[in-house]
């Protein structure tokens, strides 16, 4: 367990896995330094009001509001979560007999979107619905006819990149104004992101080991994707640096890869100290003004958050 000191940020009550499997989330600032290191700082554990439940899905809706998928070991569904991590307060979201799940915020900034879990006789179909962040109305679902989505990025507010299971497993963009889905990729991985130069990263898997992390240009649908380099064996968890560099999670340690700097992975950081020892997720947030580490009450400089979620 955490000290007391780590644990501040949620005192008063403030862990994608299967459903109903412990995990928890922990906040870390990342900084770098101008020849490229990383050092993660300030680390605070954000679940301690659901410490044997399920805690997935974190999405920063701005650098100190955190969405999350919360299930209480007492519940069968999932809800949505807000933590204000400045005022270290939290809020229900969603409180429906269904499940909800992996939320973002929309591109027009005044709704959000989940995915919920409908029940369909004895089935369960899995639907993107949308909220109002004021929460003044009830949801609706987002599109009328897409069904069976696992995972989702907004790319604007006419295209969505959608990820759904199976054998293969798809990475798709469908537009919105008249539901046409394209396939981009088959056979990857439930992680995805947008670079800075617009293109998509993610996982290409195989029946080999020799997983790799590839590159979409979104701007040029027909071109076939890039590869970037192989992944760690089996590992398909990562997320991207504002300035490009890749975080990778293997167990409880954090490998970067810069392609301007790096000519393979290297270890960034081993999170066992913080009895962090199977990552599943990673979320950067917006960059946020911190405390300089130099002593001067005054000073201050950015740095990254990050939500990480482990069992």
């Amino acid at each position: 367990m955490l000290n007391r000191s780590v644990c501040l940020l949620l005192a008063l009550g403030l862990c994608t896995l299967a459903f109903g499997q412990r995990s928890n989330i922990y906040l870390f600032d990342i900084r770098q330094d101008e020849g490229g290191k990383i050092s993660f700082t300030t680390p605070r554990y954000l679940t301690a009001f659901n410490a044997q439940g399920s805690n997935t899905d974190p999405s920063f809706f701005s650098p100190n509001e955190l969405y999350l998928t919360v299930k209480l070991p007492s519940t069968t569904q999932t809800d949505i979560y807000k933590l204000d991590l400045k005022n270290f307060t939290k809020t229900q979201v969603t409180d429906t007999p269904e499940s909800e799940f992996a939320a973002a915020r929309m591109p027009e900034m005044y709704n959000f979107s989940a995915i919920r879990m409908e029940k369909n006789g004895r089935d369960s179909v899995m639907r993107l619905w949308q909220f109002p962040i004021d929460q003044l109305t009830n949801g609706k679902p987002a599109f009328k006819y897409l069904s069976g989505v696992e995972q989702y990025y907004w790319l604007n507010s006419r295209d969505i990149i959608v990820y759904k299971g199976g054998d293969p497993s798809t990475l798709s963009i469908m537009d919105t104004n008249s539901d046409k889905i394209e396939t981009i990729a088959t056979n990857v991985g439930k992680t995805f992101a947008r670079l800075p130069n617009g293109n998509l990263a993610f996982v290409q898997k195989n029946r080999y080991d020799d997983w790799k992390l590839m590159e979409k240009n979104l701007y040029r649908p027909k071109e076939v994707p890039r590869t970037i380099i192989e992944t760690l064996p089996n590992a398909e968890h990562f997320a991207v640096l504002p300035d490009g560099t890749f975080l990778m999670a293997k167990g409880s340690k954090l490998y970067k890869y810069n392609k301007f700097t790096d000519d393979n992975w290297k270890e960034a950081a081993d999170l066992r100290f913080y009895e962090i020892r199977n990552i599943s997720h990673l979320e950067i947030g917006p960059e946020r003004i911190v405390p300089s580490e130099d002593g001067n009450a005054k000073s201050t400089k950015l740095a990254i958050p990050i939500a990480i979620v482990a069992e």
